[in-house]
């Protein structure tokens, strides 16, 4: 103990060390609670579960986005089929049922 208080400049390091892990939790912790992030324990279980009606409301609207989204993109992949078989087929063939629909229209 008598040495490390005739030289208090080995104190400096450990000093050091434990302000910039404490400066790194609150960056960790603020990080977390501005991108909505829930705080954990030690264990990894929520501090402060969000079970708000907003939040409730939230998530349906995001479900209901999220349905809606999905049943577009099934309808752009038919259609991206259609596409996909008229660049691929052979333009007589095309040619062919061009005609064919002409013909059934009139």
């Amino acid at each position: 103990m008598d040495a490390i208080l005739a030289n208090p400049s080995i104190l400096w390091p450990l000093g050091f060390a434990c302000t910039a892990i404490t400066i790194g939790w609150v960056a960790t912790t603020w990080m977390r609670i501005k991108n909505g992030y829930p705080l954990e324990n030690q264990w990894g279980k929520a501090v402060y579960p969000k079970t708000d009606a907003e939040a409730v409301e939230r998530v349906k609207l995001l479900t209901n986005e999220n349905a809606e989204l999905r049943a577009e993109i099934g309808s752009m992949k038919d259609r991206l089929a259609n596409v996909e078989r008229i660049v691929t087929d052979d333009s007589h063939r095309l040619t062919n049922e061009i005609e064919a629909l002409r013909s059934t229209k009139n």
